[in-house]
């Protein structure tokens, strides 16, 4: 069998894409609870997951990824804290502690940097369908006095800080890509999947751990998924590169949190429109 080409690799693992640019300005939309920084790290609760008999490792992910789909599919908003680190270039990433709003239909998304100090006060907001495709971006610190600029997603500006675009953001597009990532997966039949119980941010979470073959129709070596056992979608992301000596577990490549995360909470035009 040939292999694919790097274009047609399982590349869904790319997340929500937030750009280290500069934003936009207005009316303030509601706020979760205030985070700092990051959370500590997920850790094991001590139970392990239960086996269920599977005929694919991939059974299960698939089987929490649906559960997953089905939940967002009665969420019309939600308000959290972003938490993330991407890997872009040599230096470490470092951490963006970002307060974020997104709207479902019409796909929608704010977001007002709390953290580091240097991106402060930086916002960004993007809405499918306005502003003929672009995202209005207001800079932090004395910039912003410019107030809000018109980018385009995919401008190099917008992605050099971060391995994504705008148009990628959030959990619905978390779920979509696993989701059709995953099945994939079951086809290949070539990941091992690792399923235990932890907690992350006082949340109870299923970890789903899949483990790749240094093939080219991988992207990453591994991810891991956090799914919050109560609404059932995932809160957190990590995906690591392929390792380098034996028994390397892989260089964190980017990781992705939603820290108090507030479903439905009617947010108005008015935190979009900017």
């Amino acid at each position: 069998m040939s292999l694919a080409p790097r274009s047609r690799r399982l590349w869904y693992y790319g997340l929500a894409g937030f750009l280290g640019l500069a934003a936009v300005g207005g009316a303030l939309p509601p706020e979760p609870p205030p985070a700092a920084a990051a959370p500590p790290a997920p850790q094991p609760t001590g139970q392990p997951a239960a086996a269920a008999p599977a005929a694919s490792p991939m059974d299960e992910p698939i089987r929490l990824i649906t559960a997953a789909r089905e939940a967002y599919s009665r969420v019309q908003d939600y308000s959290c804290v972003l938490v993330k680190r991407e890997r872009v270039g040599p230096e470490a990433p470092a951490e963006n502690v970002i307060l974020m709003n997104v709207r479902a239909r019409p796909f929608s998304v704010y977001l007002r940097w709390q953290a580091p100090r240097d991106l402060a006060g930086q916002e960004v907001c993007y809405v499918t369908g306005r502003n003929n495709g672009q995202m209005r971006v207001r800079s932090a610190g004395a910039l912003g006095v410019v107030g809000f600029v018109s980018l385009d997603p995919n401008d190099p500006r917008a992605r050099k800080n971060s391995r994504h675009s705008i148009t990628e953001a959030g959990i619905g597009n978390v779920i979509q890509r696993f989701s059709a990532g995953w099945e994939g997966e079951r086809r290949l039949n070539l990941t091992q999947v690792r399923i235990g119980e932890y907690e992350y941010n006082k949340r109870r979470c299923t970890r789903v751990e899949t483990i790749h073959p240094a093939r080219r129709e991988f992207l990453h070596y591994r991810s891991v998924v956090y799914f919050d056992q109560q609404n059932r979608l995932p809160i957190r992301v990590e995906c690591y590169d392929w390792p380098r000596a034996q028994g390397d577990p892989g260089q964190l490549i980017e990781v992705f949190s939603f820290v108090n995360l507030r479903l439905n909470v009617g947010l108005s035009d008015a935190v979009f429109n900017h």
